[in-house]
């Protein structure tokens, strides 16, 4: 925001109460002032060492007081930093609002997160990451749900100048756009992001020139003044209701503290904080109640001394609470959503036919998709197409383009999409087109997927599948093996199966299960196995290697295409191996591995990944830990070489791990 631009509006905050009452103006200002009133008591704290952060919405309450009581309470609102009325319009129990600023067990995160960091189901509240634009793909999902359901609500979610810069922002509107989703998407403009100034995030002036880009309305308001905003978000979520779509809405106003308390204001110019103080948005909404014989002082002193009780009630509790005691089966517990899997197995006299890898799939999405009328089907080209490996085919002429829907180009709103229909009663499935670009939504992945339950307790009930693997001379953005990225993110659950028979019953089993999967597939093994596998629907155990192959000589440790590599090798060669497929990566089967390690004192793991940092490193690592005493040689491991995936067929057969694996088997046998 300019200086011209703020001191031209210091003149022009004016009220106009259309047909309010005075019974609802006056509410409206008991709301607006209890955010007010809790900064400055959260100012003191920080002062004096009770609360270790704050972030400020000071000179911004009008907006998240004007939109909260605009909208339903059953219609979810994705806040930000600087909305504390959010969760004060929506009546959360203020004792648990401190709790949780102070890292209290009866916090909303238990300790886990700090400040806004959260949500709430009860409120329809969903809460940010640090991230910030990844806000808005959720918010794209809920409203998604919404539109299924057929339930005439708004979405409403904020974020600031600063966040707009990011590509979360731009993917968030326009998948919103292109699927008509009934999303508000407000836009805090209070001319900083930190203290980067708005001309130094972006070239145009005001966001109202940015919706028509996106094929939706833009409307800008006077952030300042709650009446202004809330008339403006009332009617227009009345007429979205009944005709959904979304609409861009751009607040003007001001960040009247730091950032966060720490970082100050010595970089605002001082004329520039002076104008918009003018236009305070409690005092000036206060100063028009008064004049208008709306607010005594009667009734003024009554409110405020309600709103302060109200808060010094709350804070004493929160400060009663002792501070957390840690328990690590609590940690633990909370890694992941309750879920406790029963084992659906075929029927000993089931139907059978001869499937491939790529049909056993196909079959786990059409099952699932009969069991789970909420499940839906996302990504790209995945509709009239089939998918580019034709997974789908059909699906769309059989469960209609709302379940299987194609999308734009965008993995991080898809699957932030995925997300917010997890939290609005769906189920999710996600196919990236290749695995190598879900590099695209990744921090969708492992910072919301991944810890949610942990910092607030909700499941993320969402599949992304992986289709992998080199082989096919498809060059380095078509062949990665990327599973290890994930591997070591506390929160997923990670297969990989290396046969049909697997392959149907851990997609089942993952649909089943409320917790986030990444789900792996060989593009290589789509079509060149296949193996009689049951019509009907069956799971497989998470968390449950296969020993596929029973030997004393060695134990070779796998999982996907390394257990066809392993068995080739162990044939070839003449070798009595055990062969383990581990099948799920993340929870690993210990007991497994220790019990074959046990058997013949010799194991080698081979994965394709790259030799370094992936996840057979860690695996023999826990071997050499705890199994050591039961090994007759070194624990050895073999992977693809540690370069990018080469195009070439010669130099990517040098890249894969085959003849070295052969190699060093050797020499572990003759150890």
């Amino acid at each position: 925001m300019t200086m011209e631009t703020a001191t031209n509006q210091a003149s022009c905050l004016t009220f106009d109460r259309k047909n309010f009452s005075d019974e609802f103006l006056l509410s409206l200002y008991e709301s607006l002032i209890k955010p007010r009133r809790i900064e400055e008591k959260m100012l003191i704290l920080l002062r004096q060492g009770k609360i270790t952060k704050w972030f400020s919405g000071w000179g911004q309450e009008a907006i998240s007081i004007g939109a909260v009581h605009a909208l339903d309470s059953q219609e979810f609102i994705l806040p930000m930093h600087r909305n504390l009325g959010i969760f004060t319009g929506r009546d959360i129990p203020l004792e648990r609002l401190f709790a949780q600023f102070q890292g209290k067990l009866s916090g909303f995160t238990k300790g886990r997160d700090r400040s806004f960091h959260f949500g709430s189901l009860d409120h329809h509240i969903v809460g940010m990451i640090s991230h910030l634009g990844p806000q808005m793909a959720i918010a794209d999902g809920i409203a998604l749900a919404h539109k299924l359901s057929d339930e005439p609500k708004v979405t409403l979610v904020f974020t600031g100048d600063g966040a707009s810069s990011e590509g979360d922002f731009h993917e968030g509107l326009n998948v919103a756009a292109v699927w008509k989703l009934p999303v508000i998407f407000l836009v805090e403009h209070n001319g900083y992001g930190l203290s980067t100034p708005s001309e130094e995030q972006f070239a145009f002036k005001n966001f109202t020139e940015k919706g028509p880009g996106y094929g939706m309305e833009a409307i800008r308001v006077q952030g300042n003044n709650v009446l202004e905003v809330y008339d403006t978000i009332l009617k227009l979520a009345e007429d979205i209701r009944k005709n959904p779509r979304p609409v861009l809405v751009e607040a003007i106003t001001f960040r009247m503290r730091g950032h966060e308390e720490a970082s100050g204001t010595k970089y605002v110019p001082s004329q520039l904080m002076e104008d918009w103080s003018k236009l305070d948005p409690v005092e000036n909404y206060e100063k028009y109640l008064e004049e208008t014989g709306i607010l005594s002082d009667k009734v003024k002193d009554r409110i405020n001394k309600k709103v302060k009780k109200e808060i010094n009630d709350a804070l004493e509790i929160a400060f009663a609470e002792a501070p957390i005691s840690p328990s690590l089966e609590f940690e633990l517990q909370d890694v992941y959503a309750p879920f406790t899997q029963e084992v659906v197995n075929p029927k000993t006299v089931a139907p059978t036919s001869e499937k491939r890898l790529v049909d056993a799939i196909s079959d786990s999405l059409r099952e699932s998709m009969m069991k789970y009328p909420k499940l839906i089907l996302m990504g790209q080209d995945i509709g009239e197409y089939g998918g580019v490996f034709k997974i789908t085919d059909g699906f769309k002429k059989e469960f209609g383009a709302e379940r299987v829907r194609n999308t734009p180009l965008c993995e991080s709103a898809i699957i932030g999409a995925g997300l917010g229909l997890a939290i609005n009663g769906y189920k999710a499935m996600v196919e990236m087109q290749f695995a190598d670009f879900v590099s695209v939504g990744f921090n969708q992945i492992v910072n919301n997927l991944a810890k949610i339950h942990y910092r607030w307790g909700q499941q993320a009930d969402v599949v992304v599948r992986m289709p992998t693997g080199a082989g096919m001379a498809a060059g380095p953005f078509h062949s990665q093996s990327n599973e290890a990225w994930f591997f070591h993110t506390p929160g997923l659950k990670i297969v990989y199966p290396s046969n049909p028979y697997d392959a149907k019953g851990l997609l089942n089993a993952a649909f089943e299960d409320p917790n986030p999967y990444l789900y792996f597939e060989h593009k290589g093994l789509y079509r060149s196995i296949s193996e009689s596998i049951p019509d009907e629907y069956y799971t497989v155990e998470i968390g449950k290697a296969n020993l596929i192959k029973k030997g004393d000589q060695v134990s070779i440790i796998t999982y996907g295409m390394g257990v066809h590599w392993a068995s080739a090798a162990a044939s070839e060669l003449g070798i009595d191996a055990d062969i383990l497929d581990l099948r799920t990566l993340l929870p690993w089967d210990k007991e497994a591995v220790k019990e074959t390690v046990k058997k013949t004192g010799k194991v080698i793991f081979l994965q394709e990944d790259c030799l370094t940092g992936g996840i057979g490193a860690e695996i023999c690592a826990w071997i050499s830990e705890h199994c050591f005493t039961y090994l007759d040689a070194p624990v050895m491991r073999e992977g693809s070489l540690d370069t990018p995936v080469p195009f070439s067929p010669n130099l990517e057969k040098q890249f894969l791990p085959v003849e070295r694996f052969r190699e060093k088997l050797t020499s572990l046998i003759e150890y």
